[in-house]
């Protein structure tokens, strides 16, 4: 008599779920200083470029949204971004990269990304 295992396999979650899931994770013990980033980020990479709010988050030391976006984008993104450690990496990949649609790409996932963190942080800002 042979046993099979009936159990259904779980399905592979979608990306939307993926940002949700990795945007939970960073919220969790977020501060005040943080939800109010959050709440700004979207605007600031709109107004201003990736790039750009990014080298402000670096140079105001806003470290833990800088490395939560530098850490979802390799996650996203493993082959253009291989080899990123730190902040200069991030920048001379998004700067050197030879596909030229990859910065409007990092941009946009940025911001999907973006959306479940600063709603996450605003609900867990509320208690």
């Amino acid at each position: 008599m042979s046993t099979t295992n009936n159990t259904p396999k779980k399905p592979a979650m979608t990306l939307e779920q993926r940002r949700s899931h990795f945007a939970w994770a960073c919220v969790q013990g977020c501060d005040e200083a943080f939800v109010n980033l959050a709440k700004a980020a979207p605007a600031l990479i709109m107004n201003n470029g990736l790039m750009q709010t990014l080298c402000f988050y670096n140079a105001k030391k806003h470290d833990e949204l800088l490395k939560h976006l530098r850490e979802w984008l390799i996650q996203r993104f493993p082959e253009e971004l291989s080899g990123v450690m730190c902040f200069e990496s991030l920048m001379d990949k998004l700067l050197n990269n030879p596909n030229r649609q990859f910065y409007r790409q990092a941009t946009e996932e940025s911001l999907l990304v973006l959306r479940w963190i600063r709603q996450f942080a605003a609900a867990i800002g509320r208690k």
